[in-house]
């Protein structure tokens, strides 16, 4: 059970140590973790509502928050949230009024400090400086992120979950693989599979990154390639996962299509051997970038230093991509709890490429990968 009221107060004991007079929190990830109000899945164009940079939290340092909506996404999306003041806007309603009015209840006045989501509305803080001219603005993400960054025993049990979805979309893929498949295929593929198997929406864009001498895939022509069929040899390379509960996976194997020669296995058992130092190297009190250093390493020493094209890895778990990051320079200290990729690839653009990819959580005596299965190397003959 997702502990939201603990988070609340956990955040409003951050403002206060911080000095942040009023957190406002938009529909956002951000708003999801402290609320449970889960985000709708994304579209290309934007759907908007009158008054909608006001959709949000507005969270003081102590006693209850206060949340406002359009009146179309209270009645039809969101609704009352338990603990929470529940403010309406009128479709005809001025979001600007019901922002002051709403800062007049909570005593925001003056020379406060203000903190809002990262990725809020340019309206939103437009009218904030307009209706607080002497506050002082900061982005959430201070006050947020280290929160975030460790996951607790509930959160973990989600993301397993989110794991175990994302593994058996996988393996319903493969017994459907056939020689002249498209990517487009696969990718819808995939996607259906996630669903069916329980996800709400996949976690980011499902991408494959196919190489082969008869496949001139260079990661600049993916959309040109789509419907271009797969003719063996070639190598597949999935890069998918699902989301469940708000939280995010991300997930990646490799496939041969055709008899894989002697370089191809040698280079598909190091991208397995560097991942496997890059999760060992997930313990307390280790760094980002040692990790990241350890599994790359591996592969250096096999020849294929610079077809490590990326970073080892990121942050996860209501985002996608979540700071700290495994890559050189990041010199962040391991704690218990965090999550992460571990991703290593060796890709060699008209010639072959081959990644895994799991979410591992650190541990004291290193990694514990969140998924573990289909390590072989799986062969369409």
């Amino acid at each position: 059970m997702l502990d939201h009221q603990g988070r609340l107060l956990r955040v409003q004991q951050a403002m206060a140590a911080a000095h942040i007079d009023l957190l406002f929190l938009n529909a956002s990830a951000n708003l999801h973790y402290l609320t449970g109000i889960a985000r709708e899945e994304p579209n290309y164009g934007n759907t908007m509502y009158p008054g909608e940079w006001l959709t949000g939290a507005w969270i003081p340092q102590a006693g209850a928050p206060v949340l406002t909506l359009p009146r179309m996404l209270a009645d039809f999306h969101l609704g009352a949230l338990p603990g929470y003041n529940t403010r309406v806007l009128a479709d005809a309603g001025d979001p600007a009024l019901l922002a002051a009015d709403v800062l007049r209840t909570l005593q925001i006045q003056g020379r406060v400090r203000v903190a809002v989501e990262d990725r809020a509305w340019a309206e939103l803080v437009i009218n904030l400086q307009r209706l607080l001219p002497e506050a002082a603005l900061s982005q959430a993400s201070a006050l947020l992120s280290p929160l975030r960054r460790i996951k607790d025993t509930a959160e973990i049990g989600v993301m397993r979950a989110a794991g175990a979805i994302t593994e058996a979309a996988y393996a319903a893929t493969l017994s459907r693989l056939r020689h002249g498949m498209t990517s487009l295929d696969l990718i819808t593929e995939v996607n259906y599979q996630l669903r069916k198997h329980g996800a709400r929406t996949h976690s980011f864009v499902t991408s494959f990154y196919n190489m082969g001498q008869a496949y001139p895939f260079d990661f600049t022509n993916r959309e040109e390639l789509l419907q271009t069929p797969l003719v063996a040899p070639v190598s597949v390379s999935y890069d998918f996962g699902a989301v469940y509960e708000g939280y995010c996976y991300d997930f990646g194997r490799a496939v041969f299509f055709g008899e894989p020669d002697a370089e191809y296995r040698r280079v598909y058992e190091l991208v397995m051997a560097s991942q496997a130092a890059g999760i060992a190297a997930l313990r307390v009190g280790g760094t980002c970038e040692a990790a990241d250093g350890a599994a790359r390493a591996i592969i250096a020493d096999g020849g294929y230093g610079p077809a490590f094209r990326h970073r080892l890895g990121h942050g996860i778990g209501l985002d996608v991509h979540e700071a700290p990051f495994l890559t050189a320079g990041d010199r962040t200290l391991l704690q218990e709890g965090m999550c992460f990729t571990v991703e290593p690839s060796i890709f060699v653009p008209h010639q072959l490429g081959a990644r895994v990819e799991d979410v591992v959580v650190v541990r004291a005596g290193g990694g514990e990968p969140l998924t573990a299965g289909y390590q072989a190397l799986a062969v369409i003959a």
